[in-house]
């Protein structure tokens, strides 16, 4: 299937979402996440993909600790900012750009925004996507995910719960 043709599946399918992850990436880079998190730590990723402006595509995962081997260490994620450089290194290679970050929490309704991430967004640009899945990642409701849209200035508008299913799509509805 050519792009052109997944692209016009997806414009069908999922006409208004800002973003969408096929179903297969969407899976396997929240198995592996949850994998990497060993059921009882935080672990994330960047979603890599391609974007008209207005819309994003997500083509892979890229997991943090690729980057920044320690960050995982203290069971929450602490990205070091020396991470940045490969993770821009692999966009430019590939020619995907950032389009969101994902990372876990624990328990099954913890997908909300700690004080702590509010603060230090991964990607401090207004429009930047960051998700939150529960449960480290493992036995979860797609309704669950928090997803947030950081606007400057340390602000967010939270695209949970109602506003989930028009934002992002994966085709993955349980």
């Amino acid at each position: 299937m050519t792009f052109s043709i997944q692209a016009t599946i997806r414009a069908l399918a999922a006409p208004r979402h800002r973003l969408s992850c096929p179903r297969k990436v969407w899976r396997q880079g929240l198995a592996e996440i949850a994998s990497r998190g060993e059921g009882h730590h935080e672990s994330g990723a960047f979603l890599l993909g391609y974007s008209d402006g207005l819309r994003g595509r997500v083509a892979r995962f890229a997991y943090y600790d690729d980057f920044d081997p320690a960050c995982l260490d203290s069971g929450i994620v602490v990205f070091d900012g020396a991470g940045f450089g490969p993770l821009w290194q692999l966009c430019r290679e590939t020619g995907l750009r950032v389009l969101a970050d994902l990372h876990t929490h624990g328990g099954p309704g913890s997908a909300r925004q700690s004080p702590l991430d509010r603060d230090n967004p991964m990607i401090a640009q207004p429009g930047h996507v960051a998700l939150v899945v529960p449960n480290f990642a493992i036995d979860f409701r797609m309704r669950d995910v928090g997803v947030y849209e950081y606007l400057g200035s340390h602000r967010w508008r939270n695209h949970s719960a109602v506003g989930l299913g028009r934002f992002f799509y994966t085709g993955v509805w349980a």
